[in-house]
Order: C-alpha cells, then structure tokens, then sequence
C-alpha cells in the first residue's frame, strides 16, 4: 500500500466489502429456498418489481428510501443494511490484518462464507452444503497459499478431519445418552471447513470459544423465555464467530495463554 493513500485503499475496500455484502442478502435470502443466486434480478418481494440501479446501492439506497421499496412502499428489513455494513467492516479488518494480497482476498471469501452461514442457519437451522462443502476444498487448496505458519496442507487437512470427527463424536455421544439430535450435520462440516482454513489449532479454540459464547447466550435466553433446557439455538454462527476470533486473535490469545501457564 506504499504507492497508494492507506485511508483510500480502506475505503475502497469497505465499498467493495459493502457491495459483496449486497450479495450475499441475496444468497441468505435464496439459498434455503434452493434459487438461483443470479436470476431473477433483485425485484421487491412484496410487488416483484425489479429494482432499478440506484435502488441497489450497497447502504445508501437502504438510507435514501429509509428502508422502504421506492414503487409500492413495503419496509425492508434493517437486516439487508446490517448484513451489507458488516461485511464492509468484516473487509477493513481482513485488509488491516493482511494487507492488499490475494491472502487478504482468499480470507474475506472465507468471511463472507461464514456471514452467509450464520444468517441462515439463524433462520432456518440449516447449514447448505453448497457452501460447506465446497469451502473444505477450498480451505485445503487455499492452505498452500497462507501466510501463517501455522497453516499448511498437513495441518489444514488435520484441521479439516479432527474438525469434523470431534462434532461427530459428540452429536453421536449426545444421541446415545439422550435419544435426541443435538447437533445437525451441518455444523460438522462448517468445523470441517473452519479446520481447513485455519488449520487444526483452530479447532479447540473455536469449540471453546463458541461453547462459552453459545452457553451465555442460551442461558440467557431460557431465562427471557422462561424456556426449559431443552431449547434448540443453532450452533453454526457461534462456530463462526470462534473462528473469526481466532482469524484476527487466536494465536495471540494462545501465546498469552501459555505464557500465563
């Protein structure tokens, strides 16, 4: 970034970010209902008008018509503004941590994955495959290209099984003791996937993290909702989140940790 302004590349790529965010509402939005991504055109759902340009610009089309279609008035949900501004930061924060490469670009294509999951699986308790799996092979491939020393082929692909077997076990072991699914397939292949980006020392750290999140979160649920335990939250947007965690963070949180030990 030496022969361009650091405050210009930033802002290109929140825009950038906030322009992918765009699309991946339309793919939060299509997905479960197993749609093209790409056809029809972004249309209002209420009167299936198709939108024009300027009624598609990432955050300031949502501000100018204070989030209502500009044909028949309908609101749209915050959540289309929130989704397209936090993956605006989400490219800010990828750029700070490492800088304008194609590693920065192969790391936000992992981000956004993982916002797309986290919104679905929000409201459908669902995990596609059309992502997971791909981004396993993804990771591996993407493995060779890392900077970190702690990624490599041999320990994204270590990554990619403990990921996976771990969950497994646990949902098995949970379902021999208890009689009930606890945990779906879909979140052992996201840790499968998590795995195979970050490698296997991502795994306990973002298990441990997501469990301690995931566990404050239910608790405080259950006592809003005056709800029993055996109420159902999906797991995937706090694997996600432990996996963010560890992106920007967990290696530093290790090393502390271990020098505390």
């Amino acid at each position: 970034m030496s022969e361009l302004s650091p405050t210009f590349v930033f802002v290109m790529a929140f825009v950038f970010g906030a322009c992918i965010g765009s699309f991946l509402n339309v793919c939060i939005y299509r997905m479960p209902l197993e749609k093209s991504v790409v056809f029809p055109a972004s249309h209002c759902q209420a009167c299936s008008t198709v939108l024009p340009w300027y009624d598609n610009l990432p955050l300031l089309s949502y501000l100018i018509r204070r989030g209502h279609c500009g044909f028949c008035g309908v609101h749209f949900s915050a959540r289309y503004f929130f989704v397209e501004l936090l993956t605006g930061f989400m490219a800010v924060a990828v750029l700070w941590q490492f800088g304008l490469t194609l590693v920065a670009l192969g790391y936000f294509a992992f981000v956004a994955a993982l916002i797309v999951i986290t919104f679905i699986d929000l409201d459908h308790q669902i995990i596609p495959d059309v992502i997971s799996l791909p981004g396993i092979i993804v990771g591996l491939l993407f493995s060779l290209l890392s900077p970190l020393p702690t990624v490599t082929i041999w320990t994204s692909l270590l990554g990619a099984l403990a990921g996976a077997g771990f969950l497994l076990a646990v949902a098995l072991g949970y379902q021999a003791f208890t009689g009930r699914e606890g945990m779906g397939g879909g979140d052992v292949k996201l840790l499968a996937m998590i795995g195979a980006f970050l490698g296997w020392r991502s795994i306990p750290f973002t298990i441990f993290f997501a469990s301690c999140i995931g566990s404050l979160i239910g608790v405080g649920t259950m006592i809003r909702r005056q709800a029993d335990s055996q109420l159902a939250l999906p797991f995937g947007p706090f694997l996600s989140f432990g996996a963010l965690a560890y992106l920007f963070y967990g290696e530093r949180i290790i090393a502390w940790y271990l020098g505390l030990l």
